[in-house]
């Protein structure tokens, strides 16, 4: 027994804990829903004790927040969500987040709450909008509370949160029982989350932080392309170079570069709208704004085409990303510039353009059509011979029979020889007769 003993200690000391710990920092999307799901996989197949979750938030995708909750809430693993560091705060989405966690958390100096879905069209509210608000906050509030109830948590505040966008500090949220516990550092959480029992999805587990070894999960690359591909400002923007890009290469086409750029654009932009609320109305008009502004450069309109389709870019843009936080929405800083950009873009550059095209070739063969000069020989017949025509010597030939110097136009041109005809007016047919 002695012996099976000491054969087993070299087992023990291999079966350090580990704490798993991962920080998001910014706004609640597909990124950030797909970073927490993997480092809820990852802490679940390292055996983790516990996974800790540095937040600070100010909000962000309702979808990617429920996602999100789901995990936590599917784990069998203790999440531990910690407002942190000092400064801090865990807004609109981040509040569904900590109310579901299985342990929540909060620094000195932080804050929590403001839950209250923002206005969906973002102006005036009719009966309509409001009936609507309605639901969206009600469905939100029986959401939150359930959330709070099952991990013990004051669902009358969490309820005030969404309703009444309320904002409480973290000794305020300790007292009322909307966190578990203060940390005023990680070492300090650590400390405090030892030995504490937790009901997960399969039963009742003991978190063991007492020289845990503390493993780190950072994000990755690809994520960090994916967190700024699902900004609305980012997506849009790509969007917009994407249809300029497309509509060079076919403007000028075999430029390649143009056409490569734009469409590199436009599949990152469509990829980013796969993560996103689009509202297809909007995109609708969007592009019928583009029509608009083509059709201007054609069609004289007086400036009418041209005003629609700054009205149907401008709301087009505004209806674009369909999402109650209001963090979420595309930014007039980056609407008004592109909507002032996309009108001078199509309406002068674009239409000079144009305009240089349909303007007379005074260049070339094509050139030489339309230009007048002086006849300077002529062969017996006075049907062929040599003519003066921008300082240059040409051979010539007619139908009609034409005298040295006279002015001649040319008509066409054949194998470098130009066929002319004269510009002297032949005399009147009608005679006066007098007797």
């Amino acid at each position: 027994m002695r012996y099976l003993l000491l054969c087993l200690l070299p087992l023990s000391l291999f079966s350090q804990q580990k704490v798993y710990r991962v920080k998001v920092d910014g706004a609640i999307n597909p990124a950030s829903a797909e970073f927490i799901q993997h480092s809820i996989d990852e802490a679940q197949s390292g055996e983790a004790t516990c996974l800790i979750i540095e937040i600070d938030t100010p909000g962000g995708l309702m979808k990617s927040m429920n996602v999100i909750c789901k995990s936590i809430l599917a784990s069998e693993v203790p999440v531990v969500m910690y407002v942190s560091p000092s400064g801090s705060h865990c807004a609109s989405a981040g509040v569904f987040i900590m109310m579901a966690s299985h342990v929540a958390v909060m620094a000195p100096g932080t804050n929590i709450g403001a839950a209250h879905p923002v206005n969906l069209g973002g102006g005036g509210a009719d009966s309509s909008q409001t009936a609507m608000m309605e639901k969206v906050t009600n469905d939100a509030v029986s959401y939150i509370r359930s959330l709070a109830e099952k991990n013990k948590r004051n669902p009358d505040w969490a309820e005030d949160a969404v309703r009444k966008s309320v904002s409480i500090t973290e000794t305020e949220a300790l007292k009322l029982s909307v966190i578990d516990m203060v940390a005023k550092n990680f070492d300090s959480l650590l400390v405090q989350l030892d030995g504490r029992v937790i009901e997960t999805l399969v039963g009742k587990k003991t978190i063991a932080t007492q020289d845990a070894e503390v493993v780190t999960i950072n994000r990755g690359w690809r994520l960090d392309i994916l967190d700024i591909l699902t900004d609305p400002n980012i997506a849009y923007i790509l969007m917009m170079l994407g249809i300029y890009g497309l509509f060079f290469e076919l403007y000028n086409p075999g430029s390649i570069l143009p056409g490569v750029i734009g469409g590199i654009c436009l599949i990152l932009a469509f990829y980013s709208f796969h993560t996103l609320p689009i509202n297809y109305a909007g995109l609708a008009l969007i592009l019928f704004a583009i029509v608009l502004f083509l059709l201007e450069i054609k069609v004289t309109s007086y400036g009418i085409l041209s005003i629609g389709g700054v009205i149907a870019l401008l709301l087009g843009s505004m209806m674009l990303i369909e999402e109650t936080d209001q963090m979420m929405k595309l930014s007039l800083a980056v609407v008004v510039p592109v909507v002032t950009v996309t009108a001078l873009f199509f309406l002068f550059i674009v239409g000079v353009g144009i305009k240089a095209q349909s303007k007379t070739i005074t260049t070339g063969r094509e050139g030489m059509i339309g230009e007048s000069g002086t006849i300077v020989m002529l062969s017996e017949d006075g049907k062929s011979g040599q003519a003066n025509i921008h300082g240059e010597l040409w051979r010539i030939y007619s139908t009609d029979r034409l005298t040295t110097g006279e002015a001649v136009k040319v008509v066409a041109l054949n194998n470098l020889r130009l066929e002319v005809k004269s510009l002297i007016e032949p005399p009147s047919s009608n005679v006066d007769k007098t007797e």
